[in-house]
Parts: structure tokens; sequence; C-alpha cells
């Protein structure tokens, strides 16, 4: 069974949860909470499996609070916002619920978080298959294997990409690495994070991506060589 929490500045919208839930077996709704402030609190103490979040509260948006877990629990977003959408599940989170939603609808959220419980007990971890970026005012999908390396300059990053195109966005190095699944990307340099799939070989500091070489740097180093210690 999957221990859980909702957290939601409306109560209502917490009691549609805790009816929802009491008609379930697999899911045990610990407790709801309108502050998260006090959710935190509580998760400092009490880990859980799965979390009932809404987006937009006035003290603290669901996204920021979602960055601030120091746990790596199960994500159902719950909001009445659709603009949200796209940065929810580019968190990875299990769904989005687009409030009010329906019995039926919450059933197949919570089967989606039993899929991906059932393996996290198993020792596997869903790996994301791609990325939304937003570059030249749209949200670009990047589609994770795709990436060969990106570079970093000043406030922007350049991701190349299998194709030969470019996608340049205004982010920094350590948010786009934040959105990377780390056993398949690693930063090998200030400026350079390179895919791991398409590493071909290394040598003398540098890595070779093909026809392309990528320079490693001292401090990056240690690293780069712990990963391949640890085959």
């Amino acid at each position: 069974m999957m221990t859980a929490i909702a957290l939601d500045d409306e109560p209502p919208a917490l009691k549609v949860i805790q009816h929802f839930c009491s008609k379930i077996d697999t899911v045990s709704l610990e407790k709801t909470f309108t502050q998260p402030k006090e959710a935190l609190t509580y998760l400092k103490k009490y880990p859980i499996d799965l979390l009932f979040l809404d987006i937009q509260m006035p003290s603290l948006s669901g996204l920021d609070f979602y960055r601030m877990l120091n746990q790596e629990a199960l994500i159902i977003f719950t909001t009445a916002h659709s603009e949200y959408a796209v940065e929810g599940f580019n968190l990875n989170a299990v769904d989005y619920l687009l409030k009010p939603f329906t019995w039926e609808r919450f059933k197949q959220a919570i089967a989606k978080a039993e899929v991906l419980f059932e393996a996290k007990k198993k020792g596997r971890k869903e790996t994301p298959q791609y990325i939304f970026i937003r570059a030249d005012y749209s949200l670009i999908k990047i589609n994770l294997a795709d990436i060969l390396y990106i570079e970093g300059l000043d406030d922007y990053i350049r991701i190349f990409q299998t194709d030969n195109t470019q996608v340049v966005a205004r982010m920094t190095m350590k948010s786009i690495l934040d959105k990377l699944p780390a056993a398949h990307f690693i930063r090998v340099h200030r400026s350079y994070i390179v895919s791991i799939n398409h590493l071909s070989q290394i040598r003398n500091k540098t890595i070779f991506l093909g026809d392309k070489e990528i320079p490693v740097s001292r401090s990056y180093e240690a690293d780069l060589l712990r990963l391949f210690d640890s085959e």
C-alpha cells in the first residue's frame, strides 16, 4: 500500500481527494494540509510514497514545493489551471489532474502511480524519455536519446542533437543538468555536459562523441572516472 498526503489551499478539493482515496485499497491517505510549511514539516518526519499536490497556492507554488522536497515521492499534481501541465510533466510527475476531475480520471492517475511504485520497490526507476525546453517563445520537446552534448554560453545553453540541429535556450547549466537523468548525462567541464550513451572514447582528458572532441576539466575529471570505475 502507498502512503500518501495531500496539499491544497482549498479544503473542498482535499475532501474530494479524501473521498476518492477512501474507495481505493492501495492508497492510505495519512494526512491533508492547506499550508505548505506544515506539509514540509510533516514530510521531514514521515516519508511518504505519494503526494497529491496543488500547483497554484498563495504562499508557495506546488512546483516550488516539489523542488524543495528531499525525498523521492511520487507526485500527482492537481490544479484548475491547464497552462501548468507541461511544466508538471517536465518534473516527471506521475499525472496531472485538472480540476474538477472525475472518479474515473482519479483512478487512472492512481493506476499509473501503482505501476511506478511497484517498479520502484523492485529497484527499477522510470527514466524520462524527453524534456521540454523553452526557446524562441515556444516549448520545444527534445528526446533525450537525441542529445549529443550541451554547451554553456554565459546565461544560455546550446543543445546539440544527433541530426545536427541545435536548440538555444536561456537557462543555466545547473538548470538543464537538473532535468537530465544522471545515469545518462554527466558534466565534464564548466561549459559542457555530454551524453554517456553517445560517448565513443576518452583519451588524454578528451571525450570523443563521433568526430566531436569535448575537453574534460580537472575539476570534473574525478566524477567522470568514478562513473566508469563503477561499471
